[in-house]
């Protein structure tokens, strides 16, 4: 038996058929979202595994609807999706493998029906997202699509709704998303300027005498303001990271490695930020692959402990 197999049997998946439906969702991550495949393949209880890839799945599937055509076409693709979502989780059959695993997911983990909801109707706030006037924006697209989408996968591993860590656990989420959202900005600079749009609020831009066309237009001579800016926004999502710190053990000790291992892996992106300066704006930034396995592997070996 194979450890996918045998992961599927020790969730309590044992129809064929959504076997197979769960094994679509995980070859769908693999693809497409490796660090979160390899993350839970190595840091998670194995009968947790189905349900992260099925989460995880879901949420890619609905982000490449967001990202299909102009604005009017993105929303339509949305409604749609959101009712499809809707109808399968009371009750209706359905041709989609990732609905399917989705709804067995959320049969198993009733938690998640919540989170389901909220994430879709968070998603017409990105589907329009094109930047931020002010910190205050910023803060309510992480309020209402960012934070939704990290509680997809953080209710199956978290304290239950109600119970003595749960409000900690939550605030816990909500710090450590932001400062994942605000490092994926600046990390993802030169992509989102190509599109005409990056995560840093305009009004900081402005305090720094810079706007987005100037980045666009004349890069080279913006990297002085930029230098500046990425220096303060480093600094914001590094304080917010810290303030995260209690994340970990507010959880299962089993859980722990995999939150640990989150917020270091993120954390070396920030860094990777930090080291380039004003120059992400041209290059973007990634940490070495060698530091992030180091720091898998760190919290495999922690993780192996708790499973013996």
């Amino acid at each position: 038996m194979s450890r996918w197999s045998a992961a599927l049997t020790r969730a309590g998946v044992s129809d064929q058929g959504m076997r197979r439906d769960y094994d679509v969702q995980r070859k769908l991550v693999r693809r497409y979202r490796r660090e979160e495949y390899f993350a839970a393949r190595l840091l998670l209880p194995a009968e947790l595994r189905p349900y992260v890839m099925a989460a995880v799945a879901f949420m890619h599937e609905t982000d490449r609807r967001i990202d299909l055509g102009d604005f009017s076409a993105r929303h339509e693709a949305l409604g749609c999706w959101s009712g499809e979502v809707r109808a399968v989780l009371n009750g209706a059959e359905t041709e989609q493998d990732t609905l399917r695993a989705l709804e067995d997911t959320v049969r198993r983990h009733p938690q998640m029906a919540v989170r389901v909801q909220d994430f879709l109707d968070g998603t017409p706030v990105e589907a329009a997202w094109r930047g931020f006037e002010s910190e205050a924006e910023l803060q309510t697209y992480v309020e209402r699509y960012s934070m939704p989408a990290l509680m997809l996968t953080a209710c199956l591993i978290g304290p239950l709704p109600g119970t003595e860590r749960y409000e900690a656990f939550e605030r816990g989420c909500r710090r450590l998303i932001e400062a994942m959202q605000r490092t994926d900005f600046l990390a993802d600079l030169p992509e989102d300027l190509r599109e005409g749009h990056i995560g840093v609020p305009r009004d900081e831009l402005l305090r720094h005498g810079l706007d987005v066309e100037d980045l666009r237009e004349r890069p080279e001579a913006c990297l002085p303001a930029m230098e500046r800016v990425v220096n303060a926004q480093v600094a914001l999502a590094d304080h917010v990271f810290s303030q995260a710190g209690e994340l970990p053990a507010l959880v299962e000790p089993q859980y722990r490695p995999f939150l640990r291992a989150l917020t270091a892996v993120q954390r070396l992106r920030l860094q990777a930020v930090k080291a380039v300066g004003g120059s992400v704006l041209k290059s973007g930034a990634s940490p070495a692959a060698s530091r992030t396995l180091r720091i898998l592997w760190q919290e495999y070996r922690a993780f192996r402990r708790y499973q013996r």
